[in-house]
C-alpha cells in the first residue's frame, strides 16, 4: 500500500523536490511519492502486472448486468447499438483521463487522491465517502443477484430464505478472504475469474454471429418517437454498464509501474468489456426474434438455445453469471477498502481504516464486507426490501461523484499550467479529452434520475457531518515546521505543491 500523500498536516520531513510543468499538455508531474520505490519493507508485497490490472478493470465492469442488457434495450430497437457505441467512446475518454491522472500521481486512492490534491480535503473526502458507499452497497446487490442465478443450478435455494441468505453471505465472504490473504491472491482470483467469464461470453457471441439472421433485428427505431429519443432512452439504461473504469487508478499503489500501466489497463479493460458487451448484444439481437426478445427474462439463454439447440442454455448462462459476479465481488471488495485507506492516511477517515496486512487494507475489507452482509440480510428480511432498493438506487448517483471530481481535477491541472511550456496542440487535445470525460460523467448523473440524485445528496450530507467531526478532532494548533504548517486550514496547498504551474 502507498503511504499518505504529502500534505500540510504531515510531520516535518525532508523538503520534497519541486514539481515542474509537463511539456505534453498534461498536468505537471509530481516528484515520486515517498513510498513509490519498493523498499525492503514492501519487497514481499506482490504487485499487479498489466494483465492483472486489466483483468481488475474488465472484471469489475462486467458483472451480472450483461446477461440482461439485450432484453433491456430491445424495446428501443437497434438504435441501442448506436447508444452503446457513444457510451463506449465516453468510457474510453474517462479511462484515458484516469491514466493521465495516475501518471501524474500514482498513489492508492485514485479519485480521492486527485480530488484532494486539486481542490482540498473536503472534495477529497466527498470522493472517498461516495465511492465507499457505492462499493459496499454494490457488493450487496451483486450477491443478491448472484443468488438469483444460483437458484437455476440449485432450486432449493429459492425455497428457503435461510439457505438463500447463507449462499449470499458465502459469495461475499469468500472474495473477502481472498483479499485478506494478500494482493497476490486477489490478483490470481481476479485473473482466473476474468478469463473464465470472458471466454464463454466470447464463444457464445461468436457462435451467435455465425447464426446471425438480420430478420431477427427488428426496426432501427422501435419506439417510433425518433431515433434520437430512442438512443437517449437506451443510453439511460446502459449508462452504468461501464462503472469500474477507475479500478486500476483506485488500486494504483498495488500496480507495478503505475505511471504507465494504470492508463493502459484502464483503456484495455474498458475496450475489452466494450467488445464483450457489443458482440454479445449484437449476437442476441441476431439470434432471438425481436418480438420475443422484448419480453425475454433470459436473453442469453434464449440465444444459446437458438444457436445450439436444446434447453441447456439457462444452466450455461447461470454458471457464467455466477463466475462473472464472483470475479466482480472479488475486485469490488478490494476497491471498497482503497478509498478509505488513502483517506485515513490523511486523517480524513478514521485511522483504523489505514490498517494494512500483506498489502491489503484489512479493516477496510472487513468493514466493507460486514456492511454488505448486513445490507444483504436486510434485503431478505420481511418488510425491509424497500430500504435495500433505496440504497441500491442511491449508488447510481454516488458512483458518479468521484468521476466528476476526477475529470474536474484533470481540467484544473491542465488549465492552470504554464502556457509557455505547453505544446498548444497537445493541450487542446487533452482539454478536449477531459471535457468529453466530464460530459460523460455529467451524463451519468442525469441518467441516475431525480430520485437517485435527491437521495444521494442526502447521503452526501451525512458525509458532511462525518467530515466535520473528523476535521474538528484532528485540528491542532499551528506549528511552524519550516516546510509547512501543521493543523493548517482546509484546502491548503500540500508541501511542495505547485503554486502556478511552473517550477516551484
Amino acid at each position: 500500500m502507498q503511504t499518505s500523500p504529502a500534505g500540510t498536516r504531515q510531520a516535518p520531513g525532508p523538503v520534497r523536490p519541486a514539481r515542474t510543468a509537463r511539456s505534453d499538455g498534461g498536468p505537471e508531474a509530481p516528484p515520486p511519492a515517498p513510498d513509490s520505490p519498493p523498499g525492503p519493507a514492501r519487497s514481499a508485497v506482490r504487485r499487479f502486472g498489466l494483465p492483472t490490472a486489466t483483468a481488475l478493470v474488465m472484471g469489475n465492469i462486467i458483472g451480472g448486468g450483461i446477461f440482461m442488457i439485450p432484453a433491456a434495450v430491445a424495446p428501443y430497437g437497434t438504435v441501442s447499438l448506436l447508444a452503446f457505441a457513444v457510451l463506449t467512446a465516453g468510457a474510453i475518454a474517462l479511462a484515458l483521463v484516469f491514466g493521465r491522472l495516475a501518471r501524474r500521481d500514482p498513489r492508492t486512492g485514485g479519485p480521492y487522491v486527485y480530488a484532494r490534491e486539486a481542490f482540498g480535503d473536503f472534495a477529497g473526502f466527498l470522493a472517498a465517502w461516495s465511492y465507499w458507499i457505492t462499493t459496499w452497497v454494490s457488493n450487496a446487490a451483486l450477491a443478491v443477484a448472484a443468488v438469483g442465478y444460483l437458484t437455476v443450478l440449485w432450486p432449493a435455494v429459492g425455497r428457503s430464505t435461510a439457505l438463500a441468505v447463507g449462499c449470499a453471505l458465502t459469495l461475499q465472504w469468500l472474495p473477502a478472504l481472498a483479499n485478506l490473504a494478500g494482493t497476490r491472491y486477489v490478483g490470481a482470483v481476479q485473473l482466473v475469474a476474468t478469463v473464465l467469464k470472458f471466454i464463454p461470453l466470447v464463444v457464445v457471441s461468436v457462435a451467435g454471429l455465425t447464426a446471425f439472421d438480420p430478420a431477427n433485428l427488428g426496426p432501427f427505431d422501435a419506439t417510433g418517437d425518433g431515433w434520437a429519443g430512442g438512443m437517449t432512452a437506451a443510453a439511460a439504461i446502459l449508462l452504468f454498464s461501464y462503472l469500474g473504469v477507475e479500478s486500476a487508478a483506485m488500486s494504483a499503489g498495488q500496480v507495478r509501474d503505475p505511471e504507465r500501466n494504470v492508463g493502459r489497463a484502464s483503456v484495455l479493460g474498458t475496450a475489452g468489456a466494450a467488445v464483450v458487451y457489443l458482440l454479445g448484444t449484437l449476437a442476441v439481437f441476431g439470434t432471438v426474434a425481436h418480438d420475443r426478445l422484448v419480453h425475454s427474462t433470459a436473453p442469453f439463454s434464449d440465444s444459446v438455445n437458438a444457436v445450439f439447440g436444446g434447453s441447456w442454455g439457462g444452466t450455461a448462462v447461470a454458471v457464467a453469471a455466477l463466475v462473472s459476479m464472483t470475479g466482480a465481488l472479488n475486485g469490488w471488495t478490494l476497491l471498497s477498502a482503497q478509498a478509505p485507506y488513502a483517506a485515513a492516511k490523511d486523517g480524513l477517515f478514521p485511522a483504523v481504516f489505514a490498517t494494512e496486512r500483506r498489502g491489503v487494507p484489512v479493516f477496510g475489507v472487513l468493514a466493507g464486507v460486514t456492511l454488505a452482509s448486513l445490507l444483504t440480510v436486510l434485503d431478505f428480511a420481511s418488510g425491509a426490501k424497500a430500504a435495500f432498493d433505496t440504497l441500491v438506487l442511491v449508488t447510481t448517483f454516488t458512483a458518479t461523484v468521484p468521476y466528476l471530481l476526477s475529470t474536474a481535477a484533470q481540467l484544473y491541472w491542465l488549465l492552470r499550467g504554464d502556457r509557455d511550456r505547453v505544446v498548444p496542440a497537445r493541450l487542446a487535445r487533452d482539454v478536449t479529452l477531459a471535457l468529453a470525460a466530464f460530459a460523460f460523467s455529467a451524463w451519468l448523473v442525469a441518467g441516475a434520475g431525480y430520485a437517485a440524485v435527491y437521495q444521494g445528496v442526502l447521503f452526501l450530507l451525512v458525509g458532511v457531518l462525518v467530515h466535520t467531526v473528523l476535521a474538528a478532532r484532528r485540528r491542532t494548533p499551528s506549528v511552524d515546521t519550516g516546510t509547512g504548517t501543521a493543523g493548517s486550514g482546509e484546502g491548503a496547498p500540500a508541501a511542495g505543491a505547485p503554486c502556478g504551474g511552473t517550477t516551484v
